[in-house]
C-alpha cells in the first residue's frame, strides 16, 4: 500500500489531507474538553484531600472527549453527523446552528482547515511511512496544544510529556535523529527555558512564562534534535516579539498582559520539522564568503 502510494503522490496527498479535517474536528473537542477535564479531575482531587476520612459525596456527571455527545451550547440539541463534516458543513450551515439558528464559533473550521493544510504540507515533504506518520503526530498535537494554550495558557503534561516520550521512541527506532541528539535536544530545551524563567524572575520577581513551555520545547529537542532549537528560539521569540508589540500599539495591551508562549514554540517546532534543513542550508550559505 505504501508503494502504491508513493507511486501516486497526489492519491497520497489527498489522503492525508482528508484525514487532516477529520483529525482538525477531533483536535477542536481536545481543545475544547480537555481543560474541563483537567479542571474537573483536579476539582475531585481537591475535594478528596479536604475530605479524607468523610464519606463520599455526589459526583459530578462524568465528562471526557467522547461523553456526552457533540452538542450545540446553545439548544442542547446534539449534532448529526451530516452536520458535523469537517468545514462543509459550516459553510452549508453558514455558520449557525440547524436547530435554533445560533451562531457557531468559525474556530471549528479553521482549525479543521489549519490542521488539513498542515497535514498536506507534511505528505508534500514526507513520503508514506513511519516518518511521515510520526510527523503527522507531531504536527496534530502542536495544533491542539497551541488551541489550549491560547484559551487557557496551560500547556497540558498530558499531551507535552507523551509528545516528549513519543519523539525519543521514535528516533530510537527510525534513527532519523540519533538518540544521543535527541536526548540532548530534550534536556537542552527544558534547561534553556527553565534558565530563561529563574533568571527573569530573580531580576524582576515575576514569572515569565510556565513550566508548560519548558516542556514543549523539550518535546521538539526531542523530535528535532539539539541542533534545531537556535532555530525554534530565535523564530518563535522574533514572532512573539513582533505580536506583543503589535498587540501594544493596535489593541492597546499594557506590558503586562500575559501572552502564551506555547502557540510561536509549537509553529516554530512546526517550521524546524518542514523547512529547517533548508533555512539552515540558506543561513549558512550566506555566511560564507
Amino acid at each position: 500500500m505504501l508503494d502504491w502510494l508513493a507511486q501516486h503522490p497526489a492519491w497520497w496527498v489527498g489522503i492525508v489531507g482528508l484525514l487532516g479535517l477529520v483529525v482538525g474536528s477531533f483536535l477542536n473537542v481536545v481543545i475544547l474538553r480537555l481543560p474541563r477535564m483537567l479542571e474537573a479531575q483536579w476539582q475531585r482531587d481537591c475535594r478528596e484531600l479536604l475530605a479524607e476520612g468523610e464519606p463520599p459525596g455526589e459526583q459530578p456527571p462524568s465528562f471526557s472527549l467522547a461523553y456526552p455527545p457533540s452538542h450545540c451550547p446553545a439548544c442542547d440539541a446534539r449534532i448529526r453527523p451530516w452536520h458535523n463534516v469537517p468545514v462543509l458543513s459550516y459553510l452549508f450551515l453558514r455558520g449557525r446552528c440547524a436547530d435554533c439558528g445560533a451562531p457557531i464559533s468559525p474556530r471549528y473550521p479553521v482549525v479543521e482547515a489549519a490542521t488539513g493544510a498542515a497535514s498536506v504540507a507534511v505528505a508534500l515533504y514526507f513520503a508514506p511511512g513511519l516518518a511521515a506518520g510520526a510527523a503527522l503526530v507531531f504536527t496534530w498535537a502542536l495544533i491542539a496544544l497551541t488551541g489550549i494554550d491560547i484559551d487557557h495558557q496551560l500547556l497540558p503534561d498530558d499531551i507535552t510529556l507523551p509528545l516528549l516520550w513519543a519523539g525519543l521512541l521514535f528516533n530510537l527506532v527510525s534513527g532519523a535523529v540519533p538518540l544521543a541528539d535527541a536526548v540532548a535536544g530534550a534536556a537542552a530545551g527544558y534547561l534553556l527555558l527553565w534558565s530563561v524563567y529563574w533568571l527573569f524572575k530573580l531580576l524582576t520577581g515575576k514569572e515569565g512564562m510556565g513550566y508548560g513551555d519548558f516542556k514543549l520545547l523539550a518535546a521538539i529537542g526531542a523530535w528535532l534534535g539539539w541542533q534545531a532549537l537556535p532555530l525554534v528560539i530565535l523564530v518563535s521569540s522574533l514572532v512573539g516579539a513582533v505580536v506583543g508589540v503589535a498587540g501594544m500599539l493596535l489593541l492597546g495591551r499594557g506590558r503586562d498582559v500575559p501572552i502564551p508562549f506555547g502557540p510561536y514554540l509549537a509553529a516554530a517546532g512546526w517550521i524546524a520539522l518542514i523547512w529547517g534543513d533548508a533555512i539552515g542550508a540558506w543561513w549558512f550559505g550566506m555566511l560564507q564568503p
